[in-house]
C-alpha cells in the first residue's frame, strides 16, 4: 500500500546537506540539481524510527514486542536487507509537482535563483556573559516557514493505520531544533 506523507514547515527549517561554502554558508540546504530544496527519504525514515520507538514506548509496549516490531517494520537499522515482508519505504520529499513546474516557468531561472526564492541566509553567534563571542559567527541557509513538501511511503496494508499515527507525532525535523528551526506538521493519507 502506498502512503501520501505530507509534511508542513511550521517554521524556518533546515534539511542540511552537510556541507558548508568557505566564506559563505556554514550550514547548506539539501537541494536537487534545479535548486529546489528536499528532505532525503532515508532521513525521514530515521526520524520516523525514532518516533515509533517514542510511541511504542508510550503504549507500553513490552521491550521485546517493541524491538521486534520496529525490525520488522523498518528492517534493520544501517541496513538496506530488502527480505523485510514489512519493510517501510519512504521517497524524498519534494515541493509539490505544480509548484515546481509553476516555478520552472519562469524564462532563464536558475538553479541558484531558485534555492534563494524558497530560502534566505540566517546568520548566528555564540553568546559569552551577554556578549557575541569573538569570531563566533555563523551563517545557516535555511527554508522558509509555510512550505509543504509530498512524498510517499509504501508499506504492508495491515501496518498503514499504526504509519499515518506515528507520521502525525513527527514534530521536528531538520538541523538547529534547539533553535527553534524544524518545527513541522505531517500527515499520511491512502493513496488510491
Amino acid at each position: 500500500m502506498q502512503l501520501l506523507v505530507h509534511m508542513q514547515l511550521e517554521s524556518d527549517t533546515i534539511f542540511g546537506n552537510g556541507m558548508s561554502m568557505p566564506g559563505g554558508e556554514d550550514i547548506c540546504v539539501q537541494t536537487d540539481s534545479r535548486g529546489f530544496p528536499f528532505l532525503k527519504g532515508s532521513t525521514l525514515k530515521g526520524i520516523f524510527r525514532e518516533e515509533l520507538m517514542n510511541y511504542l514506548t508510550w503504549i507500553k509496549k513490552p521491550e521485546k514486542e517493541a524491538s521486534d516490531m520496529v525490525r520488522d517494520l523498518m528492517g534493520e537499522s544501517g541496513s538496506d536487507d530488502t527480505v523485510c515482508l514489512h519493510k517501510l519505504v519512504f521517497s524524498d520529499l519534494t515541493l509539490h509537482p505544480d509548484v515546481i513546474a509553476g516555478i520552472e516557468e519562469e524564462d532563464g531561472i536558475t538553479s541558484q535563483e531558485i534555492t534563494e526564492m524558497l530560502t534566505y541566509l540566517r546568520t548566528f553567534t555564540e553568546l559569552e556573559d551577554g556578549m557575541a563571542k569573538g569570531e563566533s559567527l555563523r551563517v545557516a541557509r535555511c527554508i522558509k516557514k509555510g512550505l509543504n513538501f509530498y512524498g510517499t511511503c509504501t508499506c504492508a496494508g495491515e501496518d498503514a493505520e499504526t504509519v499515518k499515527e506515528v507520521l502525525a507525532l513527527i514534530k521536528w525535523a531538520g538541523s538547529m531544533r534547539s533553535r527553534g528551526f524544524g518545527k513541522v506538521r505531517v500527515r499520511g493519507e491512502e493513496i488510491g
